[in-house]
């Protein structure tokens, strides 16, 4: 195989990266592709308008694919048909995107790996395939951890008047002060998941307030004591995380690795770098 584009794609955004033999990566950018919450003729759509392909000069002589909302047969079929007809290739693989954190943080060892991005997900990894995973409800029943989790208490606290006047009005200057507004947009446009996990910017600015760490902590610890703590291989195996969410708040997951007296591993922002060291290896 003499070409390779390789694609890692969450609810937000999505890194693509050509690899060619002999030749440095190229690298693009488009919004995210999630066949739980697009259609197939959205996801063409958003290929034809962002990725800026040019067929003649960035000829890919096989596609691999890993996406959010990717895990089961039926959408990877519907991601596989769709790549297929946008670059003219047969030779696509379709996988999910806790098939890429755990080839890009572990390699071929053993581990337990966790997401935690605008949504968040789970499994144990025995250095060559996923071996058990946790439920995942998604961002309306679960995403516990993740970006639109931590988003939602955010948006609670400061409708339900729990905030201080200090954070209210942090709250105020980033997003305003309209109410129904920021209601119209989680409720009537696309993508809610994308636009409860914009308000994790006020912790981020916030770092030692008493109610932001409180907010950090307790979403956290809802994701390791409903997934990570479920496997009984956390005790013996590495945890390794990957998302924005998880490098963002790595000092907090740091702590709470340490009460629980579990071995951290990695935590990376993104998994890309890792999944090109892999594939490149293949080529």
């Amino acid at each position: 195989m003499s070409s390779l584009l390789l694609a890692e794609s969450g609810s937000t955004k999505t890194d693509w990266c050509l690899l060619r033999k002999g030749k440095k990566p190229v690298y693009f950018k488009t919004t995210g592709i999630n066949p739980l919450l697009q259609s197939q003729e959205t996801i063409m759509t958003l290929l034809q308008d962002e990725l800026g392909w040019d067929k003649k000069k960035h000829e890919a002589a096989a596609i691999s694919f890993y996406g959010s909302g990717a895990g089961s047969k039926d959408r990877q079929k519907e991601i596989t048909t769709v790549l297929q007809q946008f670059f003219g290739t047969r030779n696509v693989e379709v996988n999910g995107d806790m098939m890429a954190a755990a080839r890009a943080l572990c390699g071929d060892q053993k581990g337990i790996v966790c997401i935690l991005g605008t949504g968040s997900n789970s499994c144990y990894y025995n250095g060559s395939t996923i071996k058990e995973q946790q439920a995942s409800l998604g961002f309306i029943a679960g995403d516990e951890g993740s970006g639109n989790y931590m988003g939602k208490r955010v948006l609670q606290y400061y409708a339900y008047k729990t905030f201080d006047t200090e954070l209210m009005m942090g709250f105020e200057q980033l997003y305003g002060n309209d109410l129904p507004q920021i209601l119209q947009k989680l409720y009537r446009e696309p993508f809610p998941n994308r636009y409860l996990a914009k308000f994790v910017q006020l912790l981020m600015q916030n770092r030692g307030h008493y109610m932001v760490e409180n907010i950090i902590e307790d979403c956290l610890n809802d994701f390791f004591h409903y997934h990570v703590l479920k496997y009984r291989q956390s005790w013996k195996q590495p945890l390794y995380f990957t998302g924005s969410v998880a490098y963002e708040f790595r000092d907090v997951i740091a702590d709470i690795c340490q009460q629980y007296e579990l071995d951290l591993g990695k935590i990376e922002k993104s998994p890309m770098d890792g999944l090109v060291k892999f594939h490149k290896n293949l080529l």
